[in-house]
């Protein structure tokens, strides 16, 4: 973890990170995590480099050491995933609240406060907010992983 953001740090662009509804083929370079606040959330939470809101379910068990959202379900909630020995750029995110897991298919996914963090498909630009509270158990993840509601 680098208690910096990726700017800071003197990198330009993504790291590899996708935009919008775009597939995750291989995970990226790096990630960087900004909490932040915005309209339609004043709650604290995440968003990623392209500022697209980030999200826990509450299907996962914090430190469980694994996430619960896989096939069908990773497919319309992408895990944020980053290559093996990877940085994680912060801003506003405690370096020690953040880890990661290794899922079912290999990938080193990110987690925050020990919940997985995803994006949602739904989301097509940044700061849409379409899978906050989605079936009762997608909420935008808060710095310390807790949920960010209204």
């Amino acid at each position: 973890m680098v208690d910096s953001t990726a700017r800071d740090a003197g990198l330009n662009g993504t790291g590899g990170t996708v935009v919008g509804t775009a597939v995750q083929e291989t995970p990226p370079q790096w990630v960087q995590l900004a909490a932040v606040t915005s309209p339609g959330l004043a709650a604290p939470h995440l968003i990623n480099i392209n500022q697209a809101v980030l999200y826990r379910f509450d299907g996962d068990t914090a430190d469980s050491g694994q996430s619960n959202c896989n096939g069908t379900c990773a497919a319309k909630w992408p895990p944020v995933t980053i290559k093996e020995g990877g940085n994680v750029y912060l801003a506003g995110v405690n370096p020690k609240d953040v880890a990661a897991v290794r899922r079912a298919d290999g990938k080193v996914q990110v987690t925050v406060g020990g919940w997985p963090v995803y994006r949602f498909s739904g989301d097509a630009g940044a700061g849409d907010l379409n899978g906050q509270g989605l079936d009762g158990k997608w909420f935008a993840v808060g710095p310390k992983g807790q949920k960010a509601v209204r």
